[in-house]
């Protein structure tokens, strides 16, 4: 079946079945590569993505299920690597391996996007669930508090903000 989708601000259309897994979607068919297959049953949080601006698991979301929601992944949280996320990332050298990186990042934004200033006790729940085999939790905890300083004092915008002004 045919499904016109939404994936970072650009329109495609893909063919899959009904219950073809999203991942595999922006994966396979989107050569969307950022996403990662960790588990395959929604509990290690590499496969992230914003549907509609919700974390979602995109191992267990069927590309039935999307409809006309807009579809972010992390390619598509900033085209310059410029996202608060990505910044505070970077600053704390947060990865060790970074598979479960990408995911991180996308449970946080999404944390950010609805609690501009969490409580490591609202990060913690936020995050709970997204898996690092690595154990980098505290510098993820760091790199969330960081990403709401950068967002609150305006230092970073992406490109498409600076475009609109």
């Amino acid at each position: 079946m045919a499904y016109k989708l939404s994936v970072n601000g650009h329109t495609s259309t893909v063919d899959a079945p009904a219950d073809m897994p999203l991942l595999w979607v922006l994966r396979d068919l989107l050569d969307l590569r950022g996403t990662k297959y960790g588990c395959g049953i929604g509990q290690c949080g590499a496969c992230t993505v914003h549907v509609g601006g919700v974390a979602m698991r995109a191992c267990l979301t069927p590309i039935s299920a999307v409809g006309a929601k807009p579809i972010t992944t992390l390619e598509g949280l900033s085209p310059d690597g410029t996202h608060p996320c990505q910044l505070a990332w970077q600053e704390i050298d947060v990865p060790q391996c970074g598979y479960c990186q990408a995911g991180q990042i996308m449970s946080a934004a999404a944390l950010l996007a609805k609690t501009p200033k969490p409580t490591d006790k609202e990060i913690d729940s936020a995050m709970n669930g997204n898996l690092c085999r690595c154990g980098t939790y505290l510098r993820i905890r760091q790199a969330i508090h960081r990403a709401a300083d950068l967002a609150g004092n305006g230092s970073t915008k992406s490109a498409a903000a600076r475009n609109e002004e």
